[in-house]
């Protein structure tokens, strides 16, 4: 049998919300709604046990996971599962960066960190990073602070087998996904594209944080589309009355046959945090794997599931 994957995560709003309650669904309803890859190099969604979890507020630190989760402003909903006590009590996370050896201390026993704090906060992300090396332990960034495209940090896991993977989800079903799949569509089918734009609305704490530290997420959203020099990205809007939903509205402009029209207009609506879930859970896997078969630096497996993978823009 297997032995399951040990995860540390930082970070303890929405998108921590939706894995830890996804993966007690999935193991008690045996379900593969939602699921892309249903096992990855042996290792089932259900192979996955998270053993530290670390925030910065308040009225989490000291908190069972599973009761932290649900604490305000987190507002992804409650899934229909029994959720169990995790014996996870959430730590205090990294002030500044003097405090990494006491977070390498306390990722004894993790194979995984999953970064998952806010984005605009490079310093810490990259930090975070530096007790995982000091660990011994895979680090994946979620969030569009460059941490995998840092040469000398990929450099230095790769040197010591241990696995990097960022920057950036492209999440399960979102915005950069559809609209690069609808320039994608265009091209193949011979169409030019004259321009297109996308518009975001949440109302999540993290469309609010990217809000007010918008300059690497632009970047980032740029880097996972084909054609991002006919592409505007508009400012992220938040809207607290959408709670975990994201609408999304994309335009796209286009010319065919004798230089005619086309004109392609696009709505979407999702859970975001559960859009992290679904690629998180694809992330843990690849770098478990990798980790255990002593491939160190970025898992190319793992290109298709980032925005930013190395190599991208800053």
């Amino acid at each position: 049998m297997i032995e399951r994957v040990k995860v540390a995560v930082v970070g303890v709003g929405n998108n921590t919300s939706a894995l830890v309650q996804g993966l007690a669904l999935y193991r008690q309803s045996g379900s593969l709604v939602g699921i892309r890859r249903p096992m990855i190099d042996g290792l089932g969604v259900g192979d996955i046990d998270v053993v530290a979890a670390f925030a910065t507020s308040a009225e989490k630190i000291g908190r069972d996971l599973t009761e932290a989760i649900f604490l305000a402003p987190n507002n992804f909903p409650r899934l229909d599962c029994d959720l169990p006590r995790a014996g996870v009590p959430v730590t205090k996370g990294l002030v500044d960066a003097r405090e990494v050896q006491r977070v390498a201390a306390a990722l004894v026993g993790a194979e995984v960190l999953l970064y998952s704090a806010p984005s605009g906060r490079p310093e810490t992300a990259r930090a975070y990073a530096a007790a995982a090396h000091a660990a011994g332990v895979a680090f994946i960034n979620t969030t569009a602070d460059p941490v995998a495209r840092d040469p000398q940090l990929l450099t230095s896991f790769e040197a010591t087998g241990l696995p990097l993977l960022g920057d950036d989800l492209a999440s399960q079903f979102g915005t950069s996904v559809l609209h690069n799949a609808l320039l994608r569509l265009l091209e193949e089918r011979g169409l030019t594209v004259v321009s297109s734009y996308q518009v975001n609305l949440g109302g999540t704490e993290d469309f609010r944080n990217l809000v007010e530290n918008p300059n690497t997420k632009k970047q980032s959203k740029l880097n996972a589309l084909s054609t991002a020099d006919r592409v505007e990205v508009a400012p992220l809007g938040y809207l607290p009355h959408l709670a975990s939903q994201k609408v999304a509205h994309l335009n796209l402009e286009a010319q065919g046959w004798g230089e005619t029209a086309v004109s392609l207009d696009v709505k979407l609506k999702v859970h975001d945090p559960s859009g992290a879930a679904g690629v998180n859970i694809d992330l843990i896997r690849i770098a478990a794997s990798a980790l255990r078969n002593g491939r160190g630096g970025h898992a190319a497996e793992a290109t298709p599931l980032l925005k930013s993978p190395p190599g991208t823009a800053i």
